[in-house]
């Protein structure tokens, strides 16, 4: 077993096939040669996946990004990176060659990303491929917030229920449902241009709060949902109070420092046999508690 190990360490080392994995933090902890030469990467080096995009893309190396606001790109991409037990797509790097990346996350969050070669297809058809996936992440993504939309949230929670496995698992997951505060008092106050400024702050500021595993995306209006796999409901309250009380100290427009906001939020934890429409209208029933009981709080359903 040890020489087996050993070889297929070294058959890995020597790849052309570009081989990395990260943890659940996002923090690369293995890249072969093939991936380090195309990233830029040092031996000794374990960055966030988000800094390794960052600096590559400004020094003009590794992933070749399309977009005149790499932050917004940035929010966007992570918003479905590693939600997913696999995930395939296409990728483009400087050096003019051309991949199929594939992404396997285990329940803990590691993920193992391969990616293989395919410059040699024809052009025609990597256009083809690359503008279904442009329409797919489109349809995925809310136009505003560049978070996940309605559609992506709901798929992904069907998603969490199909891979429970309630008669071994200890922990399961668990939903939440955020709201803004009067959020229409601000519309009518500053205006919806103003109003859409802080939606876009709520989604910067609770992006990085979460793990990578977990999904994040705005339902629709002023309402969010986050979705917490393999969570207590323990563990779950911490996460959300630490974003309403992130939220409660925000000034996020620099023009009205004065100006703050709250929000409210209800959680739930997925029981078993329990389908995507009950386990959301208890984190509803949840997140009306927290609205009629004061707001700027979270509320538990049982």
């Amino acid at each position: 077993m040890n020489e087996i190990s050993e070889r297929l360490a070294e058959l890995q080392e020597d790849s052309a096939v570009l081989i990395a994995m990260y943890d659940q933090d996002d923090r690369l902890r293995y890249a072969n040669a093939a991936f380090r030469s195309t990233y830029a990467l040092e031996a000794d080096e374990t960055p966030l996946w988000s800094e390794l995009m960052r600096r590559n893309t400004r020094a003009g190396r590794g992933t070749i990004i399309r977009t005149a606001d790499f932050e917004t790109w940035l929010v966007s991409a992570q918003s479905r990176r590693g939600k997913l037990p696999f995930r395939a797509f296409e990728t483009d790097v400087v050096d003019g060659r051309w991949f199929w990346m594939t992404e396997t996350v285990q329940k803990d969050g590691w993920m193992l990303c391969i990616a293989s070669d395919i410059t040699h297809l024809k052009q025609s058809g990597r256009e083809v491929r690359q503008d279904r996936d442009f329409a797919l992440r489109a349809s995925q993504t809310d136009e505003l917030t560049s978070i996940s939309n309605r559609r992506f949230m709901m798929a992904a929670l069907e998603s969490l229920i199909a891979r429970q496995d309630f008669a071994n698992a200890g922990v399961i997951g668990c939903i939440c449902i955020i709201d803004l505060d009067f959020f229409k008092r601000i519309n009518d106050i500053y205006g919806h241009q103003f109003g859409d400024d802080v939606l876009i702050d709520f989604s910067r500021r609770v992006q990085p709060v979460i793990r990578r595993r977990d999904s994040f995306g705005r339902i629709g209006g002023e309402e969010f949902m986050l979705i917490l796999p393999d969570t207590t409901l323990a563990q779950a309250e911490l996460i959300i109070d630490r974003i309403v009380r992130m939220v409660r100290g925000a000034r996020p427009i620099p023009t009205v420092p004065s100006f703050c906001y709250t929000c409210s939020a209800g959680l739930a934890e997925l029981r078993p046999g329990e389908t995507a429409r009950e386990v959301y209208a208890r984190a509803d029933e949840a997140l009306y508690n927290a609205k009629q009981s004061g707001r700027d709080r979270l509320k538990i359903v049982a």
